[in-house]
């Protein structure tokens, strides 16, 4: 409630207050990638989950600006070798978030965490 405090800050009449309150909050901005591979129905189900919350977060008040990409086991080298026997992998920020199932609200409270 950033505007109620700027709103507050100008009425105490103290100099330089709605300086101490922005009125606008920067959202931040999170790096999504689901990382799979073509015909992989894990990856088809954790794609449908994933598509669902962004949805949800993109409709709550200062929600995250989300990046979201998709990348193949078959398309690099390095993520085979480290994700082959977990596909569907959840990346936030480039960091694990969650393998083979994805809990639609762990994603999301993570995302608006």
């Amino acid at each position: 409630m950033p505007g109620c405090l700027a709103a507050r800050a100008a009425r105490s009449g103290s100099p330089g207050a709605l300086a101490a309150y922005p009125e606008t909050v920067t959202a931040r901005t999170i790096r999504l990638t689901l990382v799979g591979k073509p015909g992989c129905h894990l990856c088809d189900d954790a794609r449908e989950v994933v598509a669902a919350v962004r949805g949800e977060v993109a409709a709550t008040p200062a929600a995250p600006t989300i990046e979201y990409d998709e990348a193949s086991i078959l398309d690099d080298a390095a993520l085979a070798e480290r994700f082959a026997e977990e596909i569907p992998v959840v990346l936030l920020d480039g960091e694990v978030h969650t393998y083979w199932h994805v809990d639609p609200v762990r994603l999301k409270s993570a995302l608006l965490g």
